[in-house]
């Protein structure tokens, strides 16, 4: 990050960000608040996500978390990652981490210039508004100065005709970061990219993503379109194919709604087209999966995963989602009966590509409690513990979501296998003070309310079973007025919520969140 200097004995003394900021906004007033108002009006002129207040009714430490565990997943995301460091700077200004954004929005610019070469101006003024602002809130007023100039001197270059007409390059970018940033923002995304599309009605980059945008508001909207013709989304994604015809994502979601819509022979047409263009990407796989599992075929979703697993070795989300379908097979088989070899293979199946998610990513913690369970289903109570111990203190610095399904799982492993029903209790009570309206809160909520009853039954005025059915109706009652939203764990990237084998559950895991 550039810094103020000042001279001592014949060298420059670097300054930290927060002295620069004392040091030209209150020694130095008189000079600066001319100054101030001139460079105030320049960036007030700018497109910047400092300018599209973002942060309104967002949690911003989710948002960081999830924005970094998509950066540090697997590279199908080409094209996409500049947006993903740009975004994330942001939120870091927001949580007092200034160093890190200039760091990000550095990074961002240079994955820019790398795809887009000669052509990357345009896409770089959001870039360099972000860069003028933050250098203002750190108090480098000359840089904010250069990087205002620089934007300013893109668009003397690129003019639109009207001061209220963006670019389309500026309208994409506005689009993708409330796409990314919460669903509250569907709307606004639509209508920047409708923009952007109308100014390159031909462009496929506007075109997949204004259909993408429509996919995700429709499918979270009710009432849902009960034709074709009723569904912009439908309409926008065979545009979107007429300008990108190998785009196996488009064409995965154009199944998904034309399935929903009862045209199943198109639908699996266009997924055996996805098919056959290699859905080697995870995105693509996560989509295909979903339209395997609308139809209950847990099979066809395990050789999806298995063919992409051979492409990519290294994914620990692919490592991930096959340990969960093998869970199901599993827990299908409990249902049956209460034990037998085959139970086994599944769950030993399960470890080994449990540990190797963790081995991938370190910082999975939602595998890594679930494959704490599976040590404990396997008798490897000491392993589980010690695995459990050490994703607890991870989890205590990541949001409250994943919080919530680590201590869920504690809770279970103290329920039904180490018998310490106050242990259980405070993990389940810890879950449920999350938030009620996920499903990891409700399952704490209900195995409570079940723990609560029966002490109840046995005696009928246990105070500590009446303050926890207490407990649960009062958290219940304030979470009607809560929408779930993208909360839960099966709403966070590369998650999945799994205490039942209900395709449901996986469908809701794989796309709440969409990459």
């Amino acid at each position: 990050m550039t810094q103020s200097t000042t001279a001592t004995k014949g060298r420059a003394l670097k300054l930290p960000w927060h002295i620069c900021i004392f040091h030209n906004t209150f020694l130095q007033p008189q000079r600066r608040s001319e100054a101030d108002r001139s460079l105030l009006s320049r960036l007030g002129l700018l497109q910047s996500r400092f300018c599209w207040s973002l942060q309104d009714g967002v949690d911003v430490d989710r948002l960081a978390c999830r924005l970094q565990e998509q950066l540090e997943g697997p590279a199908e995301r080409d094209g996409v990652e500049q947006h993903h460091r740009g975004l994330l700077a942001y939120v870091r200004y927001l949580q007092d981490r200034p160093e890190e954004a200039v760091l990000l929005l550095n990074q961002s610019e240079e994955r820019t210039r790398e795809r887009f070469g000669e052509e990357s101006e345009r896409r770089l003024i959001v870039t360099y508004g972000d860069l003028a602002w933050l250098s203002y809130h750190t108090g480098d007023y000359t840089l904010c100065e250069a990087y205002c100039g620089r934007v300013e001197d893109i668009l003397l270059k690129n003019p639109t005709g009207s001061p209220s007409v963006l670019l389309p390059e500026v309208y994409a970018e506005k689009a993708w970061t409330f796409l990314k940033v919460s669903v509250h923002y569907y709307p606004r995304a639509i209508e920047c990219y409708r923009k952007a599309v109308e100014l390159q009605p031909d462009n496929s980059e506007w075109n997949s993503g204004y259909a993408v945008a429509l996919y995700r508001n429709e499918r979270r909207n009710l009432p849902a379109p009960l034709s074709e013709e009723d569904s912009p989304a439908v309409r926008q994604l065979r545009r979107a194919l007429e300008l990108s015809p190998n785009n196996g994502s488009l064409l995965a979601l154009l199944a998904l709604r034309l399935w929903a819509l009862q045209q199943h022979q198109e639908a699996e047409e266009l997924v055996q087209q996805a098919l056959e263009l290699g859905p080697d990407g995870t995105v693509v796989t996560r989509y295909i999966i979903m339209f395997f599992c609308q139809q209950d075929d847990m099979n066809r979703s395990i050789e999806l995963l298995k063919r992409a697993l051979h492409n990519n070795k290294e994914s620990a989300f692919i490592h991930q989602q096959l340990a969960f379908f093998y869970k199901d097979k599993k827990v299908a088989l409990f249902k049956k009966t209460y034990y037998n070899e085959e139970m086994q293979y599944w769950r030993r199946l399960m470890i080994e590509h449990l540990e190797e998610a963790v081995r991938l990513r370190p910082s999975f913690l939602m595998a890594r409690a679930e494959l704490a369970m599976m040590y404990a289903e396997e008798q490897q109570r000491s392993r589980a513990k010690e695995l459990f111990q050490e994703t607890l203190m991870m989890s205590s610095e990541r949001d409250k979501y994943i919080r919530q399904f680590v201590h869920l799982r504690f809770a279970q492993f103290h329920h039904y296998h180490t018998r310490e029903e106050a242990t259980a209790i405070q993990y389940y009570t810890k879950g449920l003070q999350a938030t009620v309206t996920t499903m990891e809160g409700k399952k704490c909520a209900e195995k409570l309310r079940q723990m609560a009853e029966r002490r109840l039954a046995r005696r009928r005025h246990d105070g500590e079973a009446l303050a926890l059915l207490d407990l649960v109706c009062r958290t219940e009652a304030e979470g009607e007025g809560e929408g779930e939203g993208e909360g839960g764990a099966a709403g966070r990237p590369e998650r999945e919520s799994h205490d039942a084998p209900r395709r449901t559950t996986h469908s809701a895991a794989l796309l709440t969140h969409d990459p």
